[in-house]
């Protein structure tokens, strides 16, 4: 069964069709990429996912519940977790203390008063914190930190809710080339130990094609391909509009 399963998923604004008719799947322990050029509709996409926007028509189901309709916060803590291209953490607080904000939101525990709050779950966030590298780090504020670690931080808020389905919005944006490679491989090894379905946007080319198992390639809010990596790298519309001309 699939985790994610998306049907005729359309939505308009105004008389712009921004996303057209899109059907795709996310299996457990699959990373898919969801790439096109600039107003493919690839925003608008993730945010119908996770309740940010509603569908104009179709379907989105995780594990077989429909989603449409549903709250962000709703969505979120049935198993979606998100992380975004542009990094949304608090600066002023701790490290630790992000992770702790996302852990009291998923126990449904944000009435907790500060400062007692910050002694609730500050195990878990640190074991999640060790998990992608920045354990070390934990009572640092998080507007000290470089742009990488926050990612990391990210991830780790976004696996607070021990997520059946991870959604992840151009997840190395702003990242040196090093740290992209070690970020997604950091991404690739969690999801796959916990069998969690992953859909990613990525201008990187070079990242989409070295870790997603499947990519499906919009273009005017039309899905024009899917499959493999070497396939889709292979496909003449692709590369037409894409890609560009050549390999």
């Amino acid at each position: 069964m699939s985790v994610l399963a998306v049907e005729g998923l359309s939505k308009a604004f105004g008389g712009v069709q921004a996303v057209n008719d899109v059907a795709f799947a996310v299996k457990p322990g699959e990373l898919l990429a969801l790439i096109g050029p600039n107003g493919a509709g690839k925003t608008t996409c993730f945010n119908m996912l996770n309740g940010q926007l509603r569908p104009d028509a179709g379907s989105v189901k995780l594990e077989g519940r429909e989603l449409v309709g549903l709250k962000p916060r709703a969505v979120w803590r049935l198993g979606v977790g998100r992380t975004f291209q542009i990094t949304a953490t608090f600066a002023s607080m701790t490290v630790a203390e992000n992770v702790q904000m996302a852990l009291l939101s998923h126990r449904r525990r944000l009435w907790a008063m500060w400062p007692a709050a910050t002694r609730l779950y500050r195990d878990e966030a640190l074991a999640l914190l060790d998990r992608v590298g920045m354990a070390a780090q934990a009572d640092r504020a998080c507007g000290v930190l470089a742009y990488g670690d926050l990612k990391r931080v990210e991830l780790a808020i976004a696996l607070a809710n021990k997520p059946r389905l991870l959604l992840m919005d151009e997840p190395t944006a702003g990242m040196a080339p090093k740290e992209r490679v070690a970020l997604m491989a950091l991404a690739a090894r969690i999801v796959r130990e916990e069998a969690v379905g992953v859909l990613f946007t990525e201008h990187d080319m070079d990242v989409v094609f070295s870790h997603a198992d499947r990519i499906v390639v919009l273009n005017r809010g039309r899905l024009i391909a899917e499959g493999k990596p070497r396939s889709v790298r292979a496909d003449p519309k692709v590369q037409e509009i894409y890609l560009g001309h050549g390999h």
